[in-house]
């Protein structure tokens, strides 16, 4: 920018070249200047030029003018097509960045990217997986390992194993060149779609093992609750002379606290700077506190918040506020809300969890107390969704939810296994209702829980033996533990329930978590 300063104060003209160099290097504020220039100097209808102010303004976030210079152009390339759709996609305008990706005549393959990493991004994940299946069906423009990765990470957002075997069935059958960048996003695939035996078996055969590629197996072990294997891991790359970096250390501190191993957590912790010189970030001090909160160390890990070299944020402040619900100190809690609140940094779960810490006590006054002041914030409580894979599509319930096509079915496989649950000693744990409902009331409200419906739905849709994997977006609740391990028990399956926290295998009446979670 300063040499085009410079070259007009000399009066030498600029041509299109030299507005296509400028464009690519500057900003949204200086491309508005250079903008007037275009027009001024009379190449406002050079192809080339107008595809450098798309894409400044795509950059800048500013869409619309971006949009508008698009389309005063009469001939529009591939280049400037693609530029318009990573603009919409940057803005996070996916819709509109599916409009005009369909009104597309040619496609390559960047654009494809382009359109299905916007859906990967923006947690549009079965978009992203549906346009890749469209891409190989067009047959105009063949995968490339960006296309993969993104197609990979969608599977694991919401993880649909069938999908990404699927995946990684095309990569082998089409002759793509294994590498540890795809290698390793298998990987991280497989752990998030619940199979670790997968994800081990592709870190094996994979060659050239970076410090990522191990990186991702560790947090797959820390998401099943393996923290042996993930310690062993971490001391194999080590004794490999890979260095680890502060990535390495969230997924072994995420590992031992998944499993309560408080005192290799703290030698962990004092090691990161002490043997590695690595600054502890917001994040690893989040482990630590998530660490220590969950074995019941909650004044410790107060204390640790309160003495961090870095500012604690609210992500942090909910860790510990967690941790008082599940150990239900309620002074404590009251005293993080307080805080939170007087310095303006309270969210919407800092109300739930207090709320929720209340309706455990039954305290139902605070209750009431907590839901006005969500009330007068604008909060709401997310909605517990569960989802199950079968035949490669993908099935979402709610509490109660009663607009599944096979409704009828499932609620009578509901009944049925209320039944086996009955014959096994089973006895619904009514106090973790979170409403003032009589007994009667809370032990149905407890039966149609979303991943109950899943479970359901799995047994009437799957073979007999086969292994079931629900995805859930809040943390389960104890009683639907207790009910996975009976029905694992009396079906001789395996469930496999991913929820907000970790990995949770039932099989056998037990739990891989040890019941520690």
């Amino acid at each position: 920018m300063k040499l085009y300063a410079q070259m007009l104060m000399d009066d030498v003209g600029p041509t299109e070249y030299t507005f296509s160099a400028v464009l690519k290097g500057c900003g949204v504020v200086y491309g508005r200047m250079v903008h007037g220039h275009v027009v001024k100097f009379g190449f406002g209808g050079n192809l080339h030029v107008r595809s450098g102010l798309v894409d400044v303004y795509g950059r800048g976030g500013e869409v619309a003018n971006a949009r508008k210079v698009f389309d005063e152009l009469p001939e529009k390339s591939l280049v400037l097509w693609t530029g318009m759709v990573m603009g919409y996609v940057k803005c996070g305008e996916v819709g509109m960045a599916r409009a005009l990706f369909d009104e597309m005549v040619e496609r390559d393959v960047v654009c494809w990217n382009v359109m299905i990493g916007g859906y990967a991004k923006y947690g549009k994940a079965m978009e992203a997986l549906s346009l890749f299946r469209c891409m190989l069906g067009e047959k105009m423009s063949r995968p490339d390992e960006v296309t993969l990765l993104m197609v990979l990470s969608a599977c694991g957002q919401v993880g649909v194993l069938e999908s990404g075997r699927w995946v990684h069935s095309y990569m082998q059958n089409s002759g793509m060149q294994m590498n540890v960048h795809l290698g390793t996003a298998l990987i991280d695939m497989y752990g998030k779609c619940g199979s670790l035996e997968d994800a081990r078996v592709v870190f094996d055969k994979l060659k050239n093992k970076d410090v990522i590629a191990y990186n991702s197996m560790i947090t797959c072990y820390a998401m099943h609750g393996h923290c042996q294997e993930a310690l062993q891991l971490f001391s194999d790359m080590c004794r490999m002379h890979t260095r680890p970096t502060d990535i390495s250390f969230i997924g072994i501190l995420s590992a031992c606290a998944h499993s309560g191993l408080v005192s290799i957590g703290k030698g962990i912790f004092l090691s990161m700077k002490r043997k590695y010189m690595i600054e502890p970030t917001i994040e690893h001090y989040g482990c630590m506190v998530n660490l220590l909160g969950r074995a019941g160390y909650l004044e410790e890990a107060y204390g640790l918040i309160k003495n961090m070299k870095v500012n604690p944020d609210p992500v942090i402040w909910g860790t510990l506020l967690d941790s008082c619900t599940l150990h239900k100190n309620v002074h404590l809690a009251e005293e993080i809300v307080k805080f939170l609140v007087d310095n303006n940094l309270a969210n919407s779960g800092t109300y739930i969890l207090l709320s929720n810490l209340y309706a455990a006590t039954s305290n139902w006054d605070g209750v009431a107390r907590m839901r006005t002041m969500m009330k007068d914030h604008g909060v709401h409580k997310e909605t517990g969704c569960s989802s199950i894979e079968v035949h490669n599509k993908v099935h979402e319930f709610v509490a109660g939810d009663m607009k599944h096509p096979n409704s009828d079915k499932i609620y009578m496989m509901l009944d049925e296994v209320n039944g086996w649950l009955k014959d096994n000693g089973y006895s619904p744990q009514t106090d973790i209702v979170l409403h003032d409902f009589g007994n009667k009331e809370r032990a149905r409200s407890l039966e149609v829980h979303s991943e109950k419906l899943a479970v359901a739905f799995g047994l009437i849709s799957t073979e007999a033996g086969s292994s079931i994997k629900i995805v859930k977006n809040l943390r389960i609740c104890l009683d639907c533990h207790e009910v996975m391990k009976l029905i694992s028990k009396i079906t001789r399956r395996r469930i496999v329930v991913r929820d907000r926290n970790r990995f949770h295998h039932f099989a056998d009446g037990l739990c891989s978590c040890g019941d520690y979670w």
